[in-house]
């Protein structure tokens, strides 16, 4: 079978259309990670000089640095080489999910071109760390999965037009359990639905290092000098973040945005990072991989949703192997914020959540 890799790719030219170096963004990550020219280089393969040499020629076409080398204490980046830096990490954050998604579609074209495989699995689920590790053991088993991220909304309207085998669905653990999930009850079947789990995380503010504007609570985004990055209508994150606030006699709208709306938790996170914004409300994860302060608020339930009859039917047989395998649930257990028992669980939804009576009758 093959795997379809989709990388984004920029460049920048100066006024007078010459590029800025090839390797240089490389290089300039490897710095940010190690705090070490000659560690840089190592990971990127080049050359002390000839990385120096790059440096040189991206400090004239610039017109100001992008390193700052101290005797006895290594490099580090200056404030012009960190926007590169977090320009590339914004990017491919952004961009992640479309790329996945269409990779995803052209490898299911390529198989039905080349041979008489059986139709591959339907996932359809939010972007999550979660869903990239299925995504990996299943291209580490060489198994098909036709996976396109859409929100939970979205991923429970194709279940129910039967254009999607899983469905990939979020919901508070605790008092907004009920709330949540009466705004996807008219998208749901729930005696003909099955759970399947896949995890629980931790969601909450996503902040700058250090904390400087000392944001400790949902009340503080509604402050002046807060810059919120929000999440897409729609997506699960704001949703909770709007009932949470609704809770408090509080108003989305009156958070101090930056004028978009990132599509992912990483997009939210690389954000802060860049110091574009002051803070987010998101995953744990991104915030421990990008050195970000972390305040949680909520823990969520992450699970599949699948018609019980599907469950059965042997395209599910993969991805079901996995989710119940050891290897796996230690996988997710690495990742900071997630917690995988139960992990690969069948339950009804009455079973599943306390809340299902209350909701369905």
């Amino acid at each position: 079978m093959f795997k379809v890799q989709i990388q984004p790719r920029w460049t920048l030219h100066a006024a007078d259309g010459q590029p800025l170096p090839g390797k240089l963004i490389e290089l300039l990550q490897g710095v940010h990670a190690t705090g070490s020219l000659a560690a840089a280089c190592r990971r990127a393969g080049l050359s002390y000089r000839y990385a120096w040499g790059l440096l040189q020629q991206s400090q004239a076409l610039f017109g100001a640095p992008l390193l700052r080398m101290a005797r006895g204490r290594g490099a580090r980046l200056s404030a012009l080489g960190e926007r590169l830096v977090w320009a590339e990490q914004r990017i491919a954050a952004r961009l992640a999910p479309t790329l996945d998604s269409l990779a995803s579609e052209v490898e299911v074209e390529l198989g039905r071109a080349l041979s008489a495989q059986a139709a591959p699995p339907r996932v359809h689920a939010a972007h999550g760390f979660a869903v990239e590790t299925l995504r990996r053991f299943l291209d580490e088993a060489d198994a098909a999965v036709d996976l396109k991220y859409r929100s939970p909304g979205e991923a429970l309207d194709a279940l129910r037009a039967g254009a999607c085998d899983l469905a990939g669905v979020h919901l508070p653990i605790g008092e907004f359990e009920r709330d949540i999930l009466a705004h996807y009850a008219g998208r749901i079947d729930p005696h003909g639905d099955r759970v399947l789990h896949l995890a629980t995380r931790r969601i909450g503010l996503i902040l700058a290092p250090g904390n400087p504007k000392r944001i400790g609570a949902l009340a503080d985004l509604l402050r002046s000098d807060v810059r919120f990055i929000h999440r897409q209508p729609g997506s699960g994150a704001r949703l909770l973040l709007e009932r949470m606030l609704a809770r408090q006699g509080l108003s989305i709208h009156e958070v101090r945005g930056c004028g978009i709306d990132e599509l992912t938790h990483a997009a939210v996170a690389a954000y802060v990072a860049s110091g574009m914004a002051d803070a987010g409300f998101g995953l744990e994860t991104p915030a421990r991989r990008y050195g970000l302060e972390f305040v949680p608020i909520a823990s969520e339930h992450y699970f599949f949703l699948a018609r019980e009859s599907t469950l059965d039917s042997p395209a599910l047989g993969d991805v079901l192997a996995i989710l119940r395998s050891e290897r796996f649930r230690a996988e997710l257990g690495k990742l900071p914020g997630y917690d995988a028992g139960g992990c690969g669980e069948v339950q009804d939804l009455f079973e599943a959540f306390g809340s299902a009576r209350a909701v369905f009758g």
